[in-house]
């Protein structure tokens, strides 16, 4: 396993590293006041646009995405470029058009789309020209369980019509988020993982009922399209609009989250360092008890103990990439979910100590250590919670021993 970063990769850190510096760290006090300024949702704001118009002219755009369709890159090399844009997570992502849902919708049309809908979808996702939403999670259903859908997509000739509940759709709170990719089942009576289907949802489709944000410790995350209670009312669409045909909503789910999964993470290790970066300055900075508190033992401890889970935590990521660009994704298949489940355990752990090292502050709006705790202990759910990654990799390690 070579880890070493190509020469590719290192010219597009340096790029990302100096536009991180010179634009985006800069921006992140402006994005704020406007967003506080615009009210709950809204459309665009102009510094957003303004990064986007500069990281695009940079070449640094669409670089999550492998293929024609974006920069070409392997996971491998995208993994240092994911964790520089972890560290600014409101602002990096969407500003090089590398951030979720749209990154995964993305894969999925890139994948399993047809030529019309990836013109008339795939290619405005790829401008930044629209933002997305996916919706799977529902209310009434244990949704660790992918199967486990009740949203009903049935067929009435050239239609199909959608009747369903779902929650927790990310980006459909956001004006600008004009497609919603929807899982549900088309036949219930199927073998289990042939029941369900993903169908491409226009957001203004008559029936359409976006409820209210879910807010997520307190946070809308506007910024981000938020998180979206739906609800589906004998929605009508095109039956063209299904998504690679019926029955393979299941198998498009599993693509889509293996990336997902691994991107999350790769963010996820940006975060901590910023965490870490920042709980150094503070004891540095502070004195307690006639000494600073970079001199206190137990401050010592929690960063030694940070380095030491970042870089056991970044080894992991890395070898999952290397592994899924080799043998595939179903290859690294463990190893995707051993970082899900190890990274956001080690992001949670090093940021609730800068927060700790910043007393007060740490859970203020004075520093961005309580969104950063909040967005690493949501990382425990989203793409499957914690127990579900570690049951089924007890199950692969007794099969071995069987």
């Amino acid at each position: 396993m070579e880890f070493e970063f190509d020469a590719k990769t290192e010219e597009l850190r340096g790029r990302l590293l100096e536009f991180m510096d010179s634009h985006i760290y800069p921006a992140e006090p402006v994005f704020a006041e406007q967003l506080a300024a615009a009210g709950d949702w809204p459309g665009e704001t102009p510094i957003m646009e303004e990064l986007k118009a500069e990281a695009r002219e940079r070449g640094l755009w669409n670089l999550f995405l492998p293929g024609e369709h974006g920069a070409g890159l392997t996971n491998l090399q995208y993994a240092p470029l994911a964790e520089i844009m972890g560290r600014s997570g409101k602002l990096a992502p969407e500003a090089t058009n590398c951030a979720a849902p749209d990154t995964g919708n993305m894969e999925v049309l890139a994948m399993f789309g047809n030529e019309q809908q990836r013109k008339q979808w795939l290619q405005p996702l790829l401008d930044g020209e629209i933002r997305s939403a996916f919706c799977m999670t529902e209310p009434e259903v244990a949704s660790s369980d992918a199967t486990n859908i009740g949203t009903r997509i049935e067929r009435d000739g050239d239609h199909y019509v959608i009747n369903g509940r779902k929650w927790f759709s990310s980006g459909a709170m956001s004006p600008r988020a004009k497609i919603l990719i929807v899982m549900g089942k088309t036949a219930p009576d199927a073998e289990r993982h042939r029941q369900q289907s993903q169908i491409l949802v226009p957001k203004d489709t008559p029936g359409v009922e976006v409820r209210r944000s879910m807010h997520v410790f307190g946070y809308t995350d506007n910024d981000h399209g938020g998180h979206a209670e739906i609800v589906f009312n004998d929605v009508r669409v095109p039956a063209e609009n299904i998504i690679a045909g019926e029955g393979e909503g299941f198998a498009i789910a599993q693509a889509r989250l293996g990336p997902g999964r691994i991107h999350h993470c790769m963010r996820a290790i940006g975060m901590a360092e910023r965490a870490l970066e920042m709980m150094c300055r503070r004891a540095n900075e502070r004195e307690a008890f006639g000494k600073p508190l970079a001199e206190q033992g137990v401050v010592q401890h929690w960063i030694a103990e940070s380095r030491v889970k970042i870089e056991q935590a970044r080894l992991l990521v890395l070898k999952t990439a290397w592994l899924m660009d080799t043998v595939g994704n179903q290859g690294a298949h463990t190893e995707i979910q051993a970082i899900k489940v190890a990274v956001p355990e080690m992001t949670t752990w090093v940021i609730d100590r800068a927060i700790q090292a910043h007393g007060g502050g740490g859970v203020s709006q004075e520093f961005p250590l309580a969104e950063l705790y909040a967005h690493a202990r949501t990382l425990h759910i989203v793409d499957g919670p914690d127990e579900v990654h570690r049951r089924s990799l007890a199950r692969r390690e007794l099969r071995k021993h069987k």
